[in-house]
């Protein structure tokens, strides 16, 4: 077994990373205090799916708590919450995890008991077919038997009805041309009320691979009783790793994209949005972080001040920009809510705040209000297990690099306004931009 450790900022001792002989990465992390986190993170989102089988890692991940052979379904949150945990899973675009945070207990008894529960549910689900729910036609009013299919088709259905995913949706769909990320992550009801069981437990043996498995220990305890414990509970018999797959990288657009539609909604929406550098460039993706709070991620940035605090017309209800990182390249984006009749000033003035960002300088005094703002949430993120355990699996699946936190504060602070201008040119040209608009039917 190979080890590895990281200098982490802000924690008082290093992390250690181990990887087994199958691929299996276990990463322990201390931190004082009475809570421990577990959480393992698995190299699989959308990011593995296609037009067949979209949504499939987010219904899965709904299904893995449905029980294993040693425990019915339920029993496992049950056990957990009667120790104080917090039980709780997400799928994004490259990833899946699951995580408890719970206090260790008396000799670390509740951490036993957490990694012994998390193991089984993570090495053996039984994904049932009475919680799956049959394959029905949504056409079909009568459909009486409502299971975890029809959770997840109601959930869809909620988060489709929002404008705002409207709009992202389309701008996302059309950000990309091949690669999978063009994909909604929750699917389509479509696709869930026919995927198979079967269709399931494939995805779950292809990629629940001892290589794409990543576990989290965070909290204070003896390092070596936990590897060992982790090692003999994550016992994956002769389970294959994945196959290796790679994308082919998109391009962005080479001439602004502009795509319009309409909506039951009494104001306009709009987003604009760009390819960036992959994760793991980190300190693209960190400048990128800077552009972005100058931009307009606070009541202090530029867009802000200039499109709400200074303007009388109350134009614009909502103006933000944002920065999502991603394995195989991060996405920026502008983000405004605003009145339906003065669409076309609204988009001119965003236009205009971008090309102000190349044309009036940022100040250093901007560009030090941007580190001290990352630094403190740098900082916040080594608070709490739970933090430190999101930040190591971010870094350890996306990024698959947790050695890039060692540098992160010294690239943040050698980071310069001749950066940021050059990082603007290179990604944030309008040409290279989808705009999605979202506007009332009646406009």
């Amino acid at each position: 077994m190979k080890k590895s450790t990281v200098k982490y900022p802000y924690l008082t001792k290093e992390v250690e990373i181990y990887e087994r002989e199958n691929g299996h990465k276990i990463v322990l992390a201390h931190k004082e205090g009475e809570l421990v986190n577990v959480s393992s993170w698995v190299k699989t989102g959308s990011i593995n799916e296609d037009d067949r089988i979209n949504g499939i890692s987010h219904f899965l991940e709904h299904l893995m708590f449905k029980g294993t052979h040693k425990h019915k379904a339920g029993e496992f949150d049950k056990i957990l919450e009667a120790k104080g945990a917090i039980v709780n899973a997400a799928t994004w675009k490259d990833y899946t995890f699951y995580y408890v945070t719970l206090p260790k207990g008396e000799n670390n008894s509740n951490l036993d008991l957490a990694i012994e529960l998390h193991a089984d549910m993570m090495l053996d689900p039984i994904l049932p077919e009475e919680e799956i729910g049959p394959a029905f036609d949504l056409n079909d009013n009568e459909v009486k038997e409502k299971r975890e299919r029809h959770v997840v088709i109601e959930e869809i259905r909620m988060r489709k009805d929002q404008p705002w995913t409207k709009v992202y949706n389309t701008c996302n769909f059309n950000m990309y041309t091949k690669h999978p990320y063009k994909r909604d992550v929750i699917g389509t009801p479509e696709i869930i009320s026919q995927v198979t069981r079967d269709d399931i437990m494939n995805y779950y043996k292809t990629f629940y691979s001892p290589e794409n498995i990543t576990t989290i220990i965070v909290g204070d305890f003896d390092k070596e009783e936990i590897l060992k414990k982790v090692e003999k509970e994550f016992d994956f018999k002769d389970r294959a790793n994945a196959p290796k797959k790679v994308n082919e990288i998109d391009t962005p657009v080479s001439e602004t994209k502009y795509f319009e539609q309409t909506a039951h909604v009494n104001t306009s929406y709009a987003i604009f949005g760009w390819l960036g550098p992959k994760a793991c460039d980190i300190k693209a993706s960190i400048e990128l972080d800077l552009i972005s709070i100058i931009l307009g991620d606070s009541t202090s940035s530029r867009m802000y001040q200039n499109l709400i605090e200074k303007r009388d017309d109350a134009l614009f209800n909502m103006i933000s920009s944002e920065h999502y990182q991603f394995k195989d390249g991060d996405n920026f984006f502008i983000q405004a809510n605003f009145k339906p009749e003065e669409k076309d000033l609204a988009i001119a003035l965003i236009k205009k705040e971008l090309k102000d960002l190349t044309d009036i300088r940022i100040s250093e005094d901007e560009l030090n209000k941007a580190k001290k703002r990352i630094k403190t949430r740098f900082a916040y993120s080594a608070e709490t297990v739970s933090e430190i355990g999101e930040t190591i699996g971010y870094y350890m699946t996306v990024c698959e690099d947790l050695k890039l936190v060692e540098q992160y504060l010294d690239d943040l602070d050698g980071i310069t306004v001749d950066d940021l201008k050059a990082t603007i040119n290179k990604y944030l040209d309008i040409n290279n931009c989808v705009i999605s608009v979202l506007n009332p039917e009646e406009a």
